[in-house]
């Protein structure tokens, strides 16, 4: 080919080449969007005070401090141990008000029970049913990884005080902060866990936090997408919704439940 035809040609392979790109582009433009698969969801209902049945996403049952048959609170309809079925049931501490159905329901579901390694030695259960931790600690049930923290408060006559994080398959984390205080070491289970959902300790009076300073605890130590309130109402000396709601007013990331109702996050 001379210069001349090289020259008369080029205008022409210029127009073809960006009539290539321009198709490819118009391709690209109208292909289908790529959409992501939505999360399944995080299932808790709330029993009554601080006891809670959440659901991973998995399908893995985890029932928290059940305080069942005599919790004022809970639904006649929720109080037969025979009736749950949990892959594990977790106890935060010994007190009677998270841990008084605890057996019973172990022994009639054959669920391992999750706890201070002290205090659930103490349970007479069979060796395969207890799962004894302590904090820092970390174990999996299910499609489930729990992690034991700090909590501020007591537990008798053996173990200690714990806070969980379950952390999902897909990421995602829910916190039970157990009875507790405000305590700088919040920082890092937020630092560590990032919680999505938290089940916060409102109740105060002469044993917790009360609604203002676990408030306080939020703003200070997490970003959570959903915050659940509990141990409150269930007995005189506990704070009361109005209580719970002054506290938070404006926080539209509070989810004030109804004992034995279940929401999915």
């Amino acid at each position: 080919m001379t210069r001349r035809s090289l020259s008369t040609a080029a205008p022409a392979i210029g127009l073809a080449l960006l009539g290539t790109l321009a198709l490819a582009g118009a391709s690209a433009a109208v292909a289908p969007p790529r959409h992501r698969s939505p999360k399944k969801k995080i299932t808790v209902t709330w029993l009554g005070h601080a006891a809670f049945l959440v659901v991973s996403p998995g399908g893995t049952q985890l029932l928290l401090d059940p305080f069942l048959r005599q919790n004022p609170s809970t639904p006649d309809s929720l109080k037969d141990t025979t009736r749950w079925h949990p892959a594990a049931i977790l106890v935060t501490h010994s007190h009677f008000d998270h841990s008084a159905d605890a057996k019973a329901i172990a022994l009639a579901s054959g669920a391992k029970v999750v706890a201070s390694y002290d205090w659930a030695q103490t349970l007479g259960l069979p060796d395969s049913q207890v799962v004894g931790v302590n904090v820092g600690g970390t174990v999996k049930i299910g499609d489930v990884t729990i992690h034991a923290v700090p909590a501020v408060h007591g537990s008798v006559p053996d173990g200690r005080p714990m806070g969980f994080v379950l952390e999902f398959a897909d990421g995602r984390t829910l916190y039970d902060t157990g009875d507790t205080w405000i305590f700088g070491d919040m920082s890092l289970i937020q630092a560590l866990y990032h919680p999505s959902i938290i089940l916060l300790c409102v109740g105060g009076g002469p044993y917790t936090e009360n609604p203002s300073v676990a408030a306080m605890a939020v703003r200070r130590y997490f970003r959570p997408a959903v915050i659940v309130p509990m141990h409150y109402a269930t007995f005189p000396a506990l704070a009361t919704v109005a209580d719970v709601r002054k506290a938070f007013r404006g926080d539209r990331r509070l989810e004030v439940m109804t004992p034995g109702e279940t929401r999915q996050f």
